[in-house]
Order: C-alpha cells, then structure tokens, then sequence
C-alpha cells in the first residue's frame, strides 16, 4: 500500500488554481520530489500533504489512512498526521541549545525525560551531531543548523519526511555534500519523503521519482532519467537545461519493444530516432537532442554541418553554439563537449547524434 496518495488534489486561490488535480502515489520508503519553476504549486502540495494547507478538492492519505478529503470535508490537524517537516529557513530556534531543539518536537507531546534523552542522542547520532549537542544553536554553521533540523524532523519517527527546499540557503559545495548526506541517511533509514526544489541536477542526484510540475498541474512523473532522457512534452524537456529542437516529418516507423524507432527527415538531416508512441508516415515531430549527446567529427544516425560561431569554457567542458543554414534559414544548436576536443570560434564542424539519444515529440 502507497505510503502517500494524492487523488485529484487542487488548491484554488480566488480566481487562481494554485494546484490543479494532482495525483501521486509514494511507496513505503520512496523519495519523492516535486520539481519545477517558482509558483508552480510544488510548496503549497507539500503543505497540503503536512495539513499546512487545506485541498478544496480531491483527498489525501497517509498510511492508509485519510487525513484530507474535500468531498466529505475531513481535515485531520497537522499535529495529528504523524510527520517530520523541514523548512528552508531550518526554523532553528536561537533561545536553545541544539539538543532542545531537537527534543522539543518530544517535550511538547509529554514524553518521559529518559525516553526524550534517550531519543535526542540516537537522533543527533544519525546526523553527527551528538558532540554538539549542548551547543547554542546560533553558533552552528548553516550545514550544521540543517543537519539539526532533519534530527529535529526525525526524532519522533514519523511516518513521512516533508522537506521545503532544505538546501537552498547552502553554497555549492555544501549544498551537494549534505544532499549527499542526506540522500545517504534516507536510504538507511528507509523513511518515506517528499521533498520539494526547483534545483534540477539536485532532483536527479536525490530522488527515486521526479514529479514535473507547472502550472499547478504534474506534468510528469517518473525515475529521473527517464524524465530527462524520455519527456512527455517540450515544457518538460525543456525544464531541464538546453536542449536542441529539429522540426522533422515522419517517414517510418517500427516497434522497438515499449518504444518505437522512427525514420525522419528534416532540418536537413535524415536518420532515425525514438519515441514512446507510434507515429504515421507524415506526421510532425519535434525531435528532443541534449548538447551533451551531441558529437563532432563523423555523422553518425542525425548529423548537420555548421561553424562555431561562440564558445564558453566551463572548466572541464565547453558550451559550442553552432550556426548551420538549413532551407536558406540560420539555425542554432548547443553542443556540451571536453574542454580539451573542442572546435574553435570559425571552425567549421559536423554535428551528429546516435538515434538512441534522439526523442520524438509531438509538435
């Protein structure tokens, strides 16, 4: 039985539709994160999750039990759902030591002081925290204040961790050390999670499932790479990063086992590539092509002439943009390649891609 389930969710607010029918299953001991752009509904569907938030439509259960059902009007209180939540801000109080924060979730439910002791040193264990347990909180690092929010967050064992953006006031290093931290703790504990970021390399490197959201609406969910490498539309392909479009026609097509490889031409290549549905001979595609996938030097399945009009060094790789004429019309790609092999300013280069990194859209 899913841990968490989500039924036709909405928010409306006013005129505004906030969330719009969400539905979501999370299994027992999944990470789960909602991914997508600022204000497309992501942080008021975790709230509503935490109770934070009330669903004017749809229904919400955890655990098997109903806590949030529009319909019938049922609305079980958030200090009732049995869930450890950790905010963007940490919300780490400044008056306390770093073990009463963490004991405070325990206090306020008049629990035993042994069994609180007893809870708060196996909770700040699990995060290395132990030796700073009598530590005034604001003189904790920013790393060290959200290593004691999760313990705070875990220490009376829900049954669902709900986490609003827990790494975004972190810099770049930190930030992916304690997503790997954290991600590692998660696993161990095998603690059902809902985590909510608009990073999209952090969803990838974290979650088993990626839900896209925009809009309100989930555009997709699914693993991280097959959303990445197999999107359900532009407005999610596009999410993530830069990638190349070709408008192309369909010349063919045969089935691949659950995918299908199509023959196409267009943009003045012809070759195949994938797709998750059956298209006809005719049809318009939009062909999905990431910079990284692209290659210089020999065709390969798709391949275009063109010269390197730019060029960005990024350290251990370069971003090529490169012009080709195609029909009398200029055209732009992005090509991601080793610092050490890339083309220069002015070189003329050819463009390929192999078919299996080559998505077929609907245009």
């Amino acid at each position: 039985m899913p841990t968490v389930t989500l039924s036709g969710v909405g928010r409306h607010f006013g005129a505004l539709k906030a969330v719009d029918s969400v539905d979501l299953a999370i299994k027992h001991g999944e990470f789960v994160t909602l991914l997508g752009p600022s204000g497309c509904g992501k942080t008021t569907t975790l709230r509503m999750v935490a109770g934070l938030e009330r669903n004017d439509t749809g229904s919400i259960a955890i655990g098997g039990r109903m806590v949030s059902d529009a319909a019938s009007e049922l609305f079980v209180p958030p200090d009732h759902r049995k869930l450890g939540m950790v905010f963007q801000s940490y919300a780490i109080w400044p008056h306390m030591t770093v073990f009463d924060n963490v004991a405070y979730p325990l206090s306020v439910r008049h629990v035993a002081k042994a069994e609180i002791k007893a809870k708060v040193t196996a909770a700040l264990k699990l995060v290395e925290m132990e030796a700073y347990a009598e530590r005034p909180a604001p003189a904790l690092s920013g790393g060290q204040q959200q290593r004691v929010a999760i313990a705070r967050a875990l220490v009376f064992e829900p049954e669902v961790l709900l986490l609003d953006e827990p790494l975004s006031n972190l810099d770049a290093r930190l930030r992916a050390q304690m997503g790997d931290e954290f991600r590692a703790l998660q696993r161990r504990l095998k603690i059902t999670t809902l985590y909510v970021t608009h990073d999209q390399e952090e969803a990838m490197a974290l979650s088993d499932r990626v839900v896209v959201m925009d809009k309100g609406k989930a555009l997709q969910v699914g693993a991280p790479e097959d959303v990445y490498r197999r999107p359900a539309s532009r407005a999610v392909a596009a999410f993530f990063g830069t990638p190349n479009f070709i408008e192309a026609k369909v010349t063919a097509c045969r089935a691949n086992g659950t995918d299908h490889v199509l023959t196409i031409e267009g943009a003045g290549t012809e070759g195949d590539c994938r797709a998750g549905d059956a298209y006809r001979p005719g049809d318009a595609v939009l062909v999905m092509i990431r910079p990284e996938d692209v290659t210089l030097g020999a065709a390969g399945h798709l391949s275009w002439a063109g010269t390197v009009v730019d060029g960005v060094f990024r350290g251990p790789r370069r971003t090529l943009t490169v012009e080709s004429t195609v029909g009398g019309q200029a055209r732009r790609f992005t090509v991601e390649c080793p610092a050490t092999r890339a083309a220069s300013v002015g070189d003329a280069v050819t463009l390929s891609v192999e078919s299996d990194n080559a998505w077929a859209l609907r245009s």
